[in-house]
């Protein structure tokens, strides 16, 4: 039986630390909410129905905020924000965000681009679509033009589609700072 080459099961010994691209993911999903506004990407959406959370509920921020977080490997919104500390109730999101980015970039990274996609029945994203980008873009620290922002239906299928709540994904990349 031939051997392996000496070595060939080793793990590579490029440090991580020297890595100068990181990629992480983000998700995060909220039930509907009556009487509570509906906050999305730090803008508030005109509707009935907002999201029931601890914080402002904004389930874009949550969800970059947790992509940024893993990119860099400090771990997740609930660690940096629980929900079982009462400065955390109604928690603007945003906010939450700035302080990921100032973590991240504590650690040597700089966001270079998010892409967010919004899993809901309702509202319709496209008529907010520009502000959200604004928004979000002063938040990270880098340009409208690296922030995407889609809305994408669940055809009706399943909590999504029975119009329960929606979820959200974002892809972040970050950059290792000279």
């Amino acid at each position: 039986m031939p051997r392996e080459p000496r070595g060939a099961s080793s793990p590579p010994t490029t440090p991580t630390h020297t890595t100068s691209i990181r990629v992480g993911i983000g998700y995060d999903s909220h039930r509907y909410a009556p009487r509570r506004p509906l906050t999305l990407g730090g803008v508030l959406i005109p509707s009935e129905l907002g999201l029931e959370g601890h914080s402002d509920a904004d389930a874009i921020c949550h969800a970059i905020t947790d992509a940024i977080l893993g990119a860099a490997s400090l771990g997740d919104i609930g660690e940096m924000f629980p929900d079982t500390d009462p400065a955390n109730k109604n928690r603007d999101s945003v906010g939450m965000l700035e302080a990921a980015v100032r973590r991240i970039s504590t650690a040597g990274y700089a966001v270079g681009q998010v892409d967010v996609t919004v899993i809901a029945e309702l509202p319709r994203l496209a008529p907010h679509r520009d502000e959200i980008r604004a928004r979000l873009a002063t938040a990270l620290g880098i340009d409208s033009q690296s922030v995407s922002v889609k809305g994408k239906s669940n055809e009706g299928m399943g909590w999504i589609g029975r119009k329960e709540g929606l979820a959200c994904i974002a892809v972040a990349t970050l950059i290792r700072k000279r």
